[in-house]
């Protein structure tokens, strides 16, 4: 299995959820938190991607600021290429600060199906989960992405010829479950419920 490093993307304006998603509380802890004690059960290499110095999240980690702006979730995927070489790990994996529930198989099913593919995905429920992904550190394919226009996560990852793994799930127990919203976020606060009973 790789050893990648993580990068938390924090760094979006969350408008659905009326701003500072990252702190809303999820069964008594911010959601940053729980993606950040995910992530440290699979990485001692964990970073978050913000869009300014200012958005001091959680000072435990490296704050990676966004050098690209105005891009999306994409410019975290720069600053996350730049972290892995910095750190010194071929790959890395981007994860969204919303998702509390990622599958604890995450790292160590896409670690075995990126071969000497750029980038291993997971797909559920017919989806591809562009921000759950596993990336092989390749700044220059990225910048040149970028150089050309390129805003897509989902696009860079064909670009890099990336493979994608399906997990098999209902509805009502997606590991992938977004919380974008305050009904997403509702429903996370009864899924967390039941789960933890």
């Amino acid at each position: 299995m790789v050893k990648p490093g993580i990068v938390i993307a924090c760094g979006g304006l969350g408008k659905r959820m009326g701003g500072s998603k990252p702190l809303r509380m999820l069964g008594g802890a911010t959601l940053l938190r729980h993606a950040c004690d995910w992530a440290t059960a699979w990485s001692d290499q964990v970073a978050l991607a913000v869009r300014h110095d200012s958005q001091l999240l959680d000072q435990e980690f490296p704050l990676l600021i966004d050098r690209h702006t105005g891009i999306g979730p994409i410019s975290a995927l720069a600053s996350a290429f730049d972290f892995a070489l910095a750190t010194k790990r071929a790959y890395v994996l981007v994860i969204g600060c919303d998702q509390p529930f990622l599958p604890n198989d995450l790292v160590a099913r896409l670690s075995a199906a990126i071969g000497d593919r750029g980038a291993a995905m997971p797909t559920s429920l017919g989806r591809e989960q562009p921000l759950a992904t596993l990336w092989r550190a390749d700044r220059g394919a990225l910048t040149e992405y970028l150089g050309k226009g390129g805003q897509s996560l989902r696009g860079f990852a064909h670009r890099v010829n990336v493979v994608t793994v399906e997990w098999e799930t209902e509805p009502s127990c997606d590991p992938f479950f977004n919380v974008n919203d305050p009904v997403a976020l509702e429903e996370a606060e009864r899924r967390f419920r039941r789960t933890r009973r």
